[in-house]
């Protein structure tokens, strides 16, 4: 999984304005595996959505509340952006809507869940197949916001070849295209050892980085256990390892030049 510490995004831009973004959601899962491989961590999961500042001490709201807490509608069910996105999956992938996944777990309202897109599908997808609910998050940085968010980790480095010692990245693969860019893509089994919620099911990543040094990243997720879950985990990823390439690969994710 990609950690979120360094996907703050865009704070300056909303200073005290209460958001919370889609990375803050993976929070709990991640500090265990922050602790465990931060190095690591700061150089390879760079971008998993475009973010804003998550909120310190929200809480879950009652359940005779959670009825009046909406997404927002811009992000909710069969958006422009879902339709988009549709047309560059594969056929059986399922039924996909647009959600917002702090609105989902953390009960944020739609102001707190506001989001700044840098590429033109840059969002968070629900994928309904087989009575299961799964997620694909797609994010971009450009790259004065990769240099920001990295903290002097080079984004072209080999995240599956670690060099200080920590683990490698399971099942990791690391492509060289032709025209310069790089993509990796990874499994993270998201084992919750701490025992927070939600518990996120088995996942691939996917990393693109881009010849202007900004970097394209993909989470395929089969969903999460809670009490806000919106359905049973995907019985495995919404997209296979090469379907998840092709997406990757995709023109229509990056942001326009």
């Amino acid at each position: 999984m990609s950690d979120v510490k360094e996907l703050l995004g865009r704070a300056a831009e909303h200073a005290g304005q209460p958001v919370i973004s889609a990375e803050g959601v993976y929070a709990k899962a991640a500090r265990v595996r922050w602790r465990r491989r931060a190095t690591v961590a700061a150089a390879a999961f760079g971008v998993v959505t475009a973010g804003a500042l998550a909120v310190p001490g929200l809480t879950a709201q009652p359940k005779e509340e959670q009825a009046s807490v909406a997404a927002p509608a811009e992000l909710a069910g069969n958006s422009g952006r879902a339709k988009q996105l549709v047309e560059l999956l594969p056929k059986g992938v399922g039924a996909v809507e647009q959600v917002s996944l702090a609105v989902i777990i953390k009960h944020a309202t739609p102001q707190q869940a506001k989001e700044h897109p840098v590429g033109p599908l840059d969002g968070q997808y629900a994928v309904r197949r087989d009575g299961g609910v799964g997620y694909l998050v797609i994010g971009a940085m450009n790259g004065k916001q990769v240099s920001q968010k990295l903290g002097g980790f080079s984004a072209a480095a080999d995240i599956c070849r670690p060099t200080n010692g920590e683990p490698r990245p399971a099942d990791c693969v690391r492509e060289e295209l032709l025209d310069g860019r790089v993509l990796t893509i990874w499994s993270d089994p998201m084992k919750n050892l701490d025992g927070g919620t939600p518990d996120w099911g088995p996942e691939l990543v996917a990393r693109l980085t881009l010849k202007d040094g900004g970097l394209l990243a993909v989470r395929d997720s089969t969903g999460f256990t809670a009490d806000t879950s919106q359905g049973p985990l995907l019985k495995s990823t919404p997209l296979t390892r090469a379907q998840l390439r092709t997406l990757m690969l995709s023109p229509e994710l990056l942001p326009k030049k």
